[in-house]
């Protein structure tokens, strides 16, 4: 890389109810590596990902071809992996939710945000534009994290009421899964149907898919911070039974084993979820 300019934000404090951390990310390829790809696994987190005028590709694994992103988007429960492909320079504003917190901001069910990322301007309407111009005019690219914390701080008092449910859901994701789902409707307060109702609207997946890709992301996160360990300490160390529990979640959610994603990752400098906060 010529330069990479990488930092993780905890939010102003009237934005931690809901929102998890702002990341910035600027990096240039160097002139022999016209582009990248990137694996993109599932990660548990819901995002509006801010590009300016230096949009990714983006496809899902096995499915279609790289298709062009919008300036802004937003990506809601996601359960398939994808590949972002880096054109010259990756340049990015990232808004990480806490479980619950992309519901209470756009009063959108999630499950119409499935699996997919959405142009900002179709979910939020036009006053996202003038963010967008905010950026593309934006010295820097912490200029740009301070427009879009700001951007937030005017949305608060529009934000639908917190529920009991929200902070259970975060209790599951700060557990990286490894709580039974009995115990989290307990603490919602809310019966075992109507805490799975709730999930699919707050959060658009069931609730013990969303345990498990908590599970999932926190295996695929050691192994970008730590290539070092073997996949046997990983798997102990995000709560699997054994390695073959993890080696199922892996071709469910990344579609190949670990190993081979593994070979994609040493392809490109890119490491996306190292540093997701939970």
């Amino acid at each position: 890389m010529k330069t990479v300019l990488h930092q993780v934000y905890l939010p102003h404090p009237a934005l931690r109810e809901f929102i998890v951390s702002l990341i910035t990310v600027d990096a240039v390829l160097p002139e022999s590596m016209n582009t990248v790809v990137t694996p993109y696994p599932p990660a548990p987190h819901q995002s509006i990902m801010f590009y300016g005028d230096h949009c990714i590709k983006v496809k899902k694994e096995g499915i279609g071809s790289f298709e062009l992103q919008p300036s802004i988007v937003v990506v809601g429960p996601q359960y398939t992996r994808v590949n972002l492909m880096v054109i010259k320079r990756l340049k990015v504003v990232r808004v990480d939710f806490h479980p619950g917190g992309l519901y209470r901001l756009l009063k959108i069910p999630m499950k119409h945000l499935y699996d997919s990322g959405f142009d900002a301007f179709d979910v939020i309407g036009n006053e996202i534009r003038s963010i967008n111009q905010q950026l593309l005019d934006a010295p820097d690219i912490e200029s740009g994290k301070n427009i879009v914390e700001n951007y937030f701080l005017k949305k608060i008092k529009n934000l639908k009421e917190a529920l009991p449910f929200d902070g259970a859901m975060r209790q599951l994701l700060l557990s990286d899964g490894n709580i039974q789902i009995e115990k989290i409707a307990s603490m919602a307060c809310l019966s075992l149907r109507q805490f799975e109702r709730k999930c699919k609207e707050r959060i658009g997946l069931p609730p013990k898919a969303f345990a498990r890709i908590a599970r999932f992301s926190k295996a695929y996160r050691i192994r970008e911070a730590r290539p070092d360990l073997t996949w046997t300490a990983i798997a102990y160390e995000a709560g699997y039974f054994d390695q073959m529990h993890l080696i199922r979640d892996f071709k469910e959610f990344a579609g190949v084993t670990p190993r081979i994603l593994e070979e994609a990752l040493a392809g490109t400098p890119f490491r996306m979820q190292a540093d997701l906060i939970v």
